[in-house]
């Protein structure tokens, strides 16, 4: 899972068709609204951390 991989990570790599997209302090990536969007689903701040 890319988002519990991160919160454990300092460093983080984006691969898309085999190349390095993004890296940096895995903070940073967490944080970033295309990585999110894309690996980290939709869920956001405030939203509920149940599935249905």
């Amino acid at each position: 899972n890319a988002r519990a991989a991160l919160r454990i990570a300092d460093h983080g790599y984006v691969m898309e068709g085999g190349r390095i997209v993004l890296q940096g302090p895995a903070r940073d990536l967490l944080a970033d609204e295309r990585v999110r969007r894309a690996y980290l689903g939709r869920r956001g701040e405030g939203e509920s951390k149940t599935r249905t």
